[in-house]
């Protein structure tokens, strides 16, 4: 017998996706796919980024492959439920610069019947998870992991290599500061 599905995703309810991976692995990429999809289907959508992801634009998010859209910026997770009121797809970028209270906005929306993506990082520079990223992917219906491909040989990475001997564990960059990595490859700077 032959079983068919008639829905890729739950009806009449809501639920959290992340997609999350080490830098460069084009997470904000399918983050952009997926409600750039929505919208195809005439679904409201609100899209978030934290005021700290200031290194492509103050009004979009941007994919390293250069994909943008439109979006919001808000200082703290707690921000979004008021602006996520009347949409139906809420679109959250960056998240590992948000704090733990993100997890219960993602949550309550999810409560409230809305379709929540998250993308963000799921380990720092030193390949240590970054919250609130543990917090929601245990929370998620959907989890996507995305992997890029190491710089120096080649193989799938999942860590992302600061080349920096900044100690800081936020530093805001993209390819001048971080690189791809595989476990092979990847090490921790020296303090």
């Amino acid at each position: 017998m032959i079983e068919t599905y008639t829905h890729a995703f739950p009806v009449k309810t809501g639920w959290i996706e992340v997609i999350t991976g080490c830098m460069f692995s084009g997470k904000t990429e399918e983050l952009i796919r997926r409600l750039k999809r929505a919208r195809i289907a005439r679904q409201t959508v609100l899209v978030i980024k934290p005021r700290v992801d200031n290194r492509f634009s103050l009004t979009e998010i941007v994919s390293h492959s250069e994909q943008s859209l439109d979006s919001l910026m808000v200082e703290k997770a707690e921000d979004i439920l008021p602006l996520a009121k009347d949409f139906q797809v809420i679109g959250i970028d960056e998240a590992q610069f948000f704090s733990p209270a993100l997890v219960m906005v993602c949550n309550e929306l999810a409560d409230d019947g809305k379709r929540v993506i998250v993308a963000g990082l799921d380990q720092d520079y030193k390949g240590v998870p970054f919250d609130p990223m543990p917090q929601l992917l245990a929370t998620a219906e959907y989890i996507t992991k995305t992997l890029a491909i190491c710089v120096n040989c080649g193989n799938p990475a999942d860590r992302t290599q600061r080349k920096t001997a900044d100690q800081d564990r936020v530093v805001v960059g993209a390819g001048n500061i971080y690189e791809a990595r595989c476990r092979k490859c990847h090490y921790i700077p020296k303090e």
